[in-house]
């Protein structure tokens, strides 16, 4: 099955639909991204703008080897880097930065190596961070 993200006017992702392999081969029988967009279209307006997502996309991994397709496998809310090819997620707080070599955004500061534990659950508080910028991390006691 391949998978096609909609783009708005401003490439944010609307939706992800799912069309048959055998509906995106060329004349050759190949896959082709041309060939399940022009379905998209056919199927969903001709005035809609499409770009294949993949789910290997989330393993690093893809069928050509190398960086996974298009960095993220699509979803709602994610926008499309014409410059980057890639799907990149909403930025999750204003002080994270976007790595374009992941294709995620990086906390400000490391998470603390105690997050790695399984008796520990960490999360990110924003408020922290912009009251003191060496803050931002909550450790928790996995049954707290």
């Amino acid at each position: 099955m391949a998978h096609f993200a909609e783009l708005d006017a401003d490439n944010i992702v609307q939706r992800v639909v799912v069309i048959a392999d055998e509906e995106c081969l060329d004349s050759e029988n190949n896959e082709s991204e041309a060939v399940g967009i022009a379905r998209c279209q056919e199927i969903f307006g001709a005035d809609t703008n499409w770009k294949q997502t993949s789910y290997n996309s989330w393993h690093g991994e893809h069928k050509g080897g190398g960086t996974a397709f298009r960095k993220n496998y699509a979803s709602i809310g994610y926008t499309y880097s014409s410059s980057e090819d890639a799907f990149i997620p909403p930025k999750p707080d204003e002080s994270w930065v976007y790595n374009s070599t992941t294709g995620d955004y990086d906390a400000p500061i490391s998470r603390p190596a105690d997050c790695e534990l399984e008796s520990k659950h960490c999360y990110w508080d924003e408020e922290a961070y912009q009251a003191d910028n060496t803050a931002g991390w909550v450790i928790q006691n996995s049954g707290d």
